[in-house]
């Protein structure tokens, strides 16, 4: 899943993408890349954000999802927690809700339930990068619990299982150690049924582990990171950088996921 971020505060490439001509011509170039989904963001969700409105968010996300009619050719994600958001864009194109709110709202999952759009729920937590002890049951036993109340209320609610995707919230909320906990245990956080998402790309944790201090230059790490998860069974990676993840990822693939019955090959 490649990230468009319409932003002009984002962490990694805030303002970069701001010009809806630019932005369009970034995601298609994602998809030449071989990314198969987009995911595009208008409001930025690093630490010290300035929230905008549902109005703004959409007049950042309108002319860019305008552009991309009829020539991007992969599923578009659209990153927010606005209702009204999340209902304009589905009408315009867009099949996917990224919902980084970490809440069940009941106006969210009515959108999601009357349009059939996918819904990508994340868990954002109480703890900070200074909160070792947030989670007494410890991370993981926490984060899978959250799961499983949020696709409860949402089959209730009448939403398809094949609907939901899960994100752990890499970053959002835990320390360091968690972050870590859960790229590490990516395979006990997956529920029979429902598809995993993990976004680690050039994140604080990546700098962290690396000594990389800018957010754009943390490629290798957070191939490093994707990888792990791969090997835990995770069916969707949120990237920056496209390129390098996909071939990572398909080397990743062939080497811990499943090969045809057969299939050899000799290097001579």
């Amino acid at each position: 899943m490649g990230i468009l971020n319409v932003t002009p505060d984002s962490f990694s490439d805030g303002g970069k993408w701001i010009d809806p001509d630019t932005a369009a011509s970034h995601a298609l170039e994602m998809q030449a890349q071989g990314a198969d989904f987009l995911d595009i963001g208008a409001q930025s969700t690093r630490p010290g954000h300035i929230e905008i409105s549902p109005e703004e968010e959409l007049a950042r996300l309108t002319p860019v999802l305008e552009r991309l009619r009829g020539n991007l050719h992969i599923p578009v994600s659209i990153d927010t927690y606005f209702p009204q958001v999340a209902r304009k864009t589905l009408a315009l194109g867009a099949q996917i809700i990224n919902d980084v709110s970490g809440i069940f709202s009941e106006e969210m999952a009515q959108v999601i339930r009357d349009s059939g759009a996918g819904w990508i729920v994340m868990h954002t937590g109480g703890g900070t990068a200074d909160t070792q002890e947030a989670y007494p049951e410890g991370v993981v036993s926490h984060v899978r619990s959250f799961f499983e109340t949020m696709v409860q209320k949402a089959v209730h609610f009448g939403i398809s299982e094949h609907a939901l995707c899960l994100d752990p919230g890499i970053g959002f909320g835990k320390s360091y150690e968690e972050n870590l906990t859960l790229i590490r245990e990516t395979g006990s956080l997956r529920l029979p049924g429902y598809a995993l998402l993990v976004g680690v790309s050039r994140k604080r944790v990546v700098g962290q582990a690396t000594g990389v201090e800018k957010a754009e230059n943390r490629v290798i790490g957070t191939v490093a990171a994707n990888v792990a998860a791969i090997a835990g069974r995770c069916d969707i990676l949120r990237v920056h950088d496209v390129l390098e993840c996909v071939e990572s990822a398909k080397m990743a693939d062939a080497i811990f996921r499943q090969p045809a019955e057969g299939d050899t090959e000799a290097d001579g």
